[in-house]
């Protein structure tokens, strides 16, 4: 096997974890090389509960990627979710000693490094520093300082923090899956990376990624991330409701949710009706799926206006704020059938389905294209990005002239435009800490 670029994307998930392999290919898009998925035991609303359960299921995900690829897998970036997750707008400045000179990457390291020296609440750790708009000297809506000349320069970050305790389970699981930790990158902006189109961020939109244990919300507007927000509520709590509702077992819950289930109780007629088996010998059950679909609805109706409270208090009403390319939705609760037409009814904002497939190589499987994947596509964009390298090594070979690419860790600045790769980003040095707090954990 030829050597290249590999890099990893891990989704950990409360329903699944999926590790996906690629690189870029010479049109820029994406060869998913291999991809592994393992049923997710050990994650609840998207954060660890069970750690020895996170570890099984992501090294079975890991070994199927690699069977699949023919790539031994060193370093991954893994995504971060969760009711731990809350976003705030914050404003800095600095004061530069040489007017003279021209604003440059040092500038801007220094000014995202004073953001990340925030005093956040006990047990809160700062994940990411979005730059949104700069000022100059006064001058403001400034996309790209660098070049220009000014004394003062200020910005308006957008701070993503999480919880300290639930960033470093996910550390400590895929270190102890044998795996390096790359990067976090939170989920709800790997998935936008994977579904948006820049002409939809510039316009204004907003993602929701339905996932099994919580709903993610990214808004965009003037191509800059506004607002971030993760509601703990998914696909389970929905199982769950027909599971109590039809006093039925999970599994068989899910698969109705699946093959018959509706958001929309207005589509089925009061006579349709599904059989499911009974319990070790008992008369079978008997579900219309009016019903199905009225439990169903109820729970969606609540998710979706949650989300859209949350769509409103950033200012969706306002016209500045306008978020014309409306919503996008993604995730496995995407697929739910008639979704799209509930969220339009109860939001009034144009929807659409949002695929990974943009980005993907032509010649793709047609799975991995699924919104289910997205999160995962997604990550795996952003490990490319940063240049989070695997160890790779021809499997199968277990002699002398292995060849192997040692995991290369150049990480894109977190706190300004990701064109200066080949420089230490601020978030480099955070994950350095989280793997020193690791290895003396052990």
């Amino acid at each position: 096997m030829a050597q290249g670029n590999y890099s990893v994307g891990l989704d950990i998930g409360t329903t699944k974890i999926v590790a996906i392999i690629g690189r870029e290919n010479e049109y820029g898009k994406i060869e998913v090389l291999g991809m592994g998925k393992s049923k997710s035991l050990g994650v609840h609303r998207g954060v660890v509960n069970n750690i020895t359960q996170t570890i099984s299921s992501i090294q079975q995900a890991v070994e199927q990627a690699e069977v699949n690829s023919g790539v031994k897998i060193g370093s991954v970036v893994a995504g971060i979710a969760g009711q731990h997750i809350r976003s705030l707008q914050h404003s800095d400045y600095i004061t530069r000693p040489n007017s003279e000179e021209v604003i440059n990457n040092d500038d801007l390291d220094k000014l995202c490094n004073q953001v990340y020296k925030l005093v956040m609440l006990p047990g809160e750790e700062i994940i990411h520093v979005l730059p949104q708009e700069y000022k100059v000297d006064g001058q403001s809506e400034i996309k790209e300082p660098r070049g220009m000349y000014g004394g003062r320069l200020e910005a308006n970050f957008h701070v993503v923090v999480g919880q300290v305790s639930s960033i470093k389970n996910i550390g400590r699981c895929i270190k102890s899956s044998g795996l390096e930790l790359g990067n976090i990158t939170l989920e709800p902006l790997a998935s936008a990376e994977a579904v948006l189109s820049q002409e939809e961020k510039e316009a204004g939109v907003a993602l929701l990624d339905i996932g099994g244990g919580t709903t993610d919300l990214a808004i965009f507007k003037d191509g800059i991330i506004r607002h971030t927000s993760v509601i703990p509520f998914g696909g389970n709590v929905i199982t769950e409701d027909i599971k109590q509702g039809c006093s039925i077992i999970e599994k068989q819950a899910e698969l109705l949710k699946i093959k018959f289930g509706s958001a929309w109780p207005g589509e089925n007629k009061d006579n349709e009706i599904v059989s499911i088996p009974g319990l070790r010998g008992r008369e079978p059950k008997e579900i219309t799926l009016k019903n199905l679909s009225k439990i169903i609805h109820a729970r969606v109706v609540e998710i979706i206006e949650q989300v859209y409270v949350e769509i409103k208090n950033y200012g969706h009403e306002e016209q500045k704020k306008k978020l014309i390319a409306g919503i996008v939705l993604t995730g496995g609760g995407s697929q739910l059938k008639h979704l799209k037409q509930l969220v339009e009814y109860i939001t009034g904002m144009d929807t659409r389905i949002g695929y990974p497939n943009e980005h993907l190589a032509g010649d793709s499987d047609e799975e991995v294209a699924s919104p289910l994947y997205a999160t995962a596509v997604g990550l795996l964009m952003k490990a490319l990005e940063s240049k989070t390298r695997p160890v790779e090594v021809e499997m199968g070979e277990a002699h002398e002239e292995e060849k192997v690419l040692v995991g290369q860790e150049q990480m894109a600045g977190t706190g300004s435009v990701s064109s200066h790769k080949e420089r230490k980003s601020i978030f480099d040095k955070w994950s350095e800490k989280l793997k020193d707090f690791l290895d003396n954990a052990e």
